[in-house]
Order: structure tokens, then sequence, then C-alpha cells
């Protein structure tokens, strides 16, 4: 067994390979760009290596840099993580070459099912099920439309290279098959250095389920069941679970046996996944296999109670599997909630930034210890007081959760949403929530098109309904009198000036249209400190309790009898005075006065918003890519102005109506801040 590893990446992965390399007793070396040097990876490491400036194609994407911390430090073997290096034949075989074991399958398997077109031949060599397409590289957008043509759309115009969503569209028509060509190509040049890419069928309504495999160098290969993963918004898995929902036994076990098949095709050791698209009669069609550790891996080490690192680093070191087929178990139900820097009501812009309070519900399980499940796991590279760079991907964290079946998993991740608190930083924490209390996905009905079809025109705070929305009401009304009650208690207060509790109160809230909605609330102790305080909202009662803090942003309580957690906040740049409390995604500000300032709340003017429609501001920090507009140009609505590049991805800014451009502003290449102009119409 190796004595000492280097792990080739930063952010969440890194921290979850050093969990279990610390678990086998193995020391750990952490390599970090300019950005990381103060990142939690690096803090947990035993040894760390700077390798150049935050852009990964300076640092975490040079070979030479990472096999000379390997040579500087003693490292063994390399564990590359996911993206960056990790499906880089290139770079394993420089590390066999170099005699430093890369923890992956070997560069041969790698080059066989890393290359999509090529991997595409060979699963139909292998009587593996695939789709209709052009598998041969297309060398221009005009040859990519008539491809697309002869296909039939809709197509999937995808980088031989991509991952992660990078490099991937989906054509409806000539228009989209030729600006999709453009876009993944540049894409991929710019995240993988090839920008060769190919055209298949785009299967309607289909679901996207894939296998975990895993051999050693003895030639046994096992499958250790399913992850559902369809619900991805632009292609980017945003929920994982396992086992699917959907599949039963007999096409299970014929999914696994190809993906075995295939895996055995090329000799494959180590972890890898094969992707398959399914269709609504169980049809399934091979989309590719990736060859490296996925995000999603905890769920299936929750359902097989097996360290997917643990099995890599075994099998890397020559030894053999210590399972077979018929040890793999599949218990309960598990699920992952991707927590990413991005604002939901912005269109999912990214969000960069500091984190101003990081604080992730209890965790009751753990990354490396995979004997304590049926909990809370929370797998992140990230602490309070760090920075969230533009340079690399936004994901904050994962959100694990595993239950005896799949209606206990979905209520344990909402509970653990509502305990999640991110601030400075704007997260899709509410997004998650919506779309675990949608009736589609709480009865298994979704396919990869569920969030495009019921979010399409973006997520709005009213997608996020409250089941009981007074309940929010009486919770700012129970926290303020709470705090009344505390400031009533101080002494040395003047008399005839002293604060008055009351029982009487106005919660002030806006409603869709902007308007203040004043609820009239009372409130009740009931006779005691530790009794429940009994609010009245609109005819209802509710009995609510909680020992949590004042100043506590999550609160944990009662109310009627049921517990629940909920976050409270004081103030916000808008208004020091307001609370803002959220519940199960739904986010609201209220003001809790007296009935007397309420009434002279009513005679406050109100101030309009600037009018911002003749400008074109960066919504986001990030690289100014492309403008692509002039002075004194005609610009229709919904032409393309500026392109933007942040947190790996391309993004497009439109003109919102006509117009004539008065005022180019930004350069292209340079970095823009939040709400910087750009673009400045007449």
């Amino acid at each position: 067994m190796f004595t000492k590893i280097l792990i080739a990446n930063r952010g969440e992965i890194a921290c979850r390979v050093i969990a279990t390399a610390k678990k086998m007793g193995i020391q750990t070396v952490a390599v970090y760009s300019d950005a990381d040097k103060d990142a939690r990876h690096v803090e947990l490491a035993d040894e760390s290596v700077s390798i150049g400036p935050a852009p990964s194609r300076e640092s975490y994407l040079v070979a030479d840099k990472i096999i000379a911390a390997c040579k500087a430090t003693g490292a063994q073997a390399v564990h590359p993580g996911y993206g960056f290096l990790s499906e880089n034949e290139q770079f394993a075989k420089r590390c066999e070459e170099e005699g430093i074991v890369f923890i992956g399958p070997k560069h041969h398997s790698i080059v066989a099912m890393g290359d999509k077109i090529a991997s595409r031949k060979l699963a139909k060599a292998a009587k593996v099920n695939t789709i209709p397409g052009h598998n041969e590289a297309i060398e221009s957008a005009q040859k990519a439309v008539e491809i697309a043509m002869g296909i039939g759309y809709p197509v999937m115009i995808k980088a031989s290279a991509g991952g992660g969503g990078k490099g991937l569209r989906v054509a409806h028509n000539d228009k989209e098959a030729l600006e999709g060509f453009t876009s993944c190509t540049n894409e991929a040049r710019n995240s993988f250095g090839d920008d060769r890419v190919f055209i298949e069928k785009y299967v309607e309504e289909p679901r996207h389920i894939e296998i975990q495999v895993i051999g050693d160098s003895q030639g046994n290969i096992i499958y250790l069941n399913e992850r559902e993963c369809s619900i991805q918004r632009r292609h980017q898995k945003v929920i994982e679970e396992a086992p699917s929902p959907f599949i039963s036994d007999k096409t299970r076990i014929a999914m696994g046996e190809q993906a075995v098949a295939l895996a055995k095709a090329v000799q494959y050791q180590s972890a890898g996944t094969v992707e398959f698209m399914v269709g609504k009669d169980q049809s399934f069609y091979f989309l590719e296999m990736n060859t490296r550790l996925q995000v999603e891996h905890p769920v299936t080490e929750c359902i097989t109670g097996l360290d997917l690192v643990e099995l890599m680093i075994r099998v890397a070191a020559g030894e053999k599997l210590p399972i077979t087929q018929q040890d793999v178990k599949r218990d309960g139900w598990a699920m992952e909630c991707r927590i990413n820097a991005e604002d939901p009501f912005r269109n999912f812009l990214p969000s960069t930034g500091r984190l101003v309070r990081f604080q992730p519900p209890e965790q009751t399980m753990h990354q490396s210890h995979t004997d304590a499940l049926m909990g809370v796991r929370v797998d992140t590279g990230v602490k309070e007081g760090g920075e969230i760079p533009m340079y690399y991907d936004s994901m904050i964290a994962k959100l694990i959760v595993h239950g005896r079946d799949r209606n206990e998993a979905i209520a344990k991740m909402r509970e653990a949403l509502n305990a999640f608190v991110i601030r400075g930083i704007n997260s899709n924490i509410p997004f998650q929530s919506a779309l675990l209390a949608h009736p589609d996905f709480v009865s298994g009905n979704f396919n990869t098109g569920f969030i495009a079809e019921n979010y399409g025109k973006g997520f709005h705070a009213e997608d996020v309904p409250h089941t009981d929305a007074d309940f929010l009401i009486a919770l700012a009304a129970f926290v303020r009198r709470k705090s009344r009650e505390r400031t009533a208690g101080l002494s040395g207060q003047l008399p005839g000036y002293d604060v008055k509790v009351g029982q009487n109160y106005t919660v002030i809230t806006l409603d869709a249209n902007g308007e203040h909605v004043h609820t009239q609330v009372a409130v009740d102790d009931a006779g005691g400190v530790h009794a429940p305080a009994i609010i009245q909202v609109n005819g209802k009662n509710y009995a609510i309790e909680s020992h949590s803090r004042l100043n506590d942003i999550c609160i944990e309580g009662a109310v009627n009898g049921q517990a629940f957690v909920a976050q409270i906040e004081r103030g916000s740049y808008k208004n020091p005075l307001t609370l803002q409390v959220q519940h199960n995604g739904t986010r609201i500000e209220v003001l809790v006065v007296s009935p007397r300032m309420a009434e002279l709340h009513k005679l406050m003017p109100f101030k309009a918003p600037p009018d911002l429609s003749k400008f074109v501001l960066s919504p986001m920090p990030g690289l100014l890519v492309n403008v692509a507009v002039q002075e004194g140009q005609k610009v229709q609505a919904g032409e393309r102005v500026a392109v933007i590049e942040a947190m790996k991805m391309e993004n497009v800014l439109f003109a919102s109506q006509d117009g004539v451009v008065k005022k180019v502003v930004a350069t292209q290449g340079e970095s823009l801040t939040v709400d910087q102009l750009i673009v400045e119409f007449e």
C-alpha cells in the first residue's frame, strides 16, 4: 500500500480523497493555485505545493507541475479526482512512465473510452445499444447543419472530449445547429484543448441513468447498481439518487451486465461509470463512459456501504476487489443535491465572492466511514470566510441523505436544506427545495426535460409556493415577540420609557405586485417561559416553541407538535429593521411592528427603482470574451450583445428591446465586476 499520495485537484473532491487516505493511514499532498492558497483542501492535507496562477490552464491542467510536485514530495501515486486531468490519457501515461501510480484506469482504457467517438464504435463492436448519429469529427458549422438535417431534428451536438455539461448543445433547427456547433467547439477548446464535436439523434423524454462499475488488475469487474441522474439543468446534474425510481430489476441487471461487458472490452481497472439513456419503454442506449470517479458517487456509497475512493486506491495498489457481484448490496434510498454558487432568481447566474456565513446541517454520516449510514452527509471544499473564485466550477458543496425509502430520503433532504446556512453569495438552495416539493418529482414521474418543462421561463419566487404561508408570518411574530421579551427584561430602563412587550402585532409583507400587505397577529405566551407561544394568524393558531438562541440564523423548534427547521435573519441592505424568514425554499422579508407603527408605515413615500432598460450591465463577475455590437448599430430585442465567461461557462447577454447602440463602454478581454456597464443604448 502507498504511504503518500498526491491529489491533483481542488475543492470538495480533494477533501473527499484526503478523508479516505487519512482513514487508511496514507499521507496526502495537496496542490493549489494562487486563488486556492487558503483553501480547505490545503489545510486538510499533510503537505501542499503551489502550482501557479489561478487560471486552471496555468495550474491544475499543467501535467509537468503535477509530476514535479510528486517527485518533490515523494508521493508514490496521484489521485486525479474528477475534471481537470482525470480523463487525460497523456497525463495517465506520463505518470506510468515516471513511475508514479495513477489512481484510475490505465491510459489505454482512457483512450478507448474517454474519446466519445471512439467509444461509440467500440460499444457497437461489443454489441451495446447505441443511438443513431454521426460518430466522426465534424469539420465545419455548415457540415454540422447538413448532418443534423440528415439525422432529423432534434439533435445533440457534443464535444468529443466533453464532460460536466461543457461543449454540449441541443438543436431543434438549422439556426440552433449552426450556433450550437460554434459554442460547442469554443467551450471544448477552452475547457479540454480539443475542439472536435459529433452529432447524434436526441431522444425525447429520456431518462439519464448510469451504472457504477469497478475493476481490478486481476480482471475482476463488477457493477454497483445504478444512479438516477435525470434531474438536469442545461445538461448539468442537479439532483441524483440511487436507486432509480423508474427501472425494473430486469432492466437494472441488463444494463449492469452491458456495462461490465464494455469495461471488460477495454480491460478496465478502477472506478468508472457507464452512462445510458433510457426510454419510456425501458429500452436503453449507451451514451458514454466516464473513466473516473463521478461527482455523485456518494449515493452509491450509501446504498452499497462501500467506500469507492478506498476501492480505487486498493485496486491501484494491485489488490484484488474484496467483493464479488453477489456481495453488492442495495440498502435504502440515497439522494444528493448539488449546492451551487448561483442565483436561481437571476437565471442561475454565477455568484462569486466571500462566504460570510457557511453553516451546513449537522452531519450524521461521513465521507470515509460508510458503516454509519441512514443520515445526512456534506461533502465540501469551502469554509466560512473563504472565497468562491470565478476561475472554477460553481459547486459549493454536495448535500447527501440516506433514508429507508424514497419518501424518507426526500423528507430528510428538505429538512437538511432548511438547515443549510449560506450567506455572502447566492446559492441554488431555494431551487432545490422547489424541485423536491414538485408533485412529479415526488411521484418519480420525470425525465431529463423536467426542469426545462417546468421552469423554462426561469425560476421565480412564486415557483416555491409554501404549503402554509401563514406559518412564516407566525414564525416572524414569534421571533419578534421573544426579542421584545428579552429587551423588556434589561435592567436600568427609565420609568415611562421602558420597553413594552405587547400582544398585538402587524406583520408587513410585499405581495407579488410589490404592494404592502398588513397581517394582524396576536401572541399569547400561554403562561410560561418554556410553554409554547400561541400565535393567531388569519383565524389559525400556531403553538410555537424553540430553544434556539435569538441570534442564531438557524432556528429549530416545533409548531403544533411538529418539528421544524427554519432560517431567521435580522435586517437587510434595504432595511435594517426587517426580518428575513426562510423555510422550504420560500423566503420572505417582513416588518413586525405595533399596530400604530403599521398605520404610520402606510404614509411612507415609495421610491421607484431607476430605469436601467437602456443599459446592458454585467450580471456577474467574469471575463468579457466578446462584444457583438458596435456604436451606431441598430439592435433588435433578443439579439446577442456580449458574451461573458465565468466558472468555465459562456453566458450570452441579449438586448431586452430594440435600440441603437450609443456607446460600447467595456472592451473585449476585460475582467468585469457585477453591474459593470458594458453597452449603453440611445
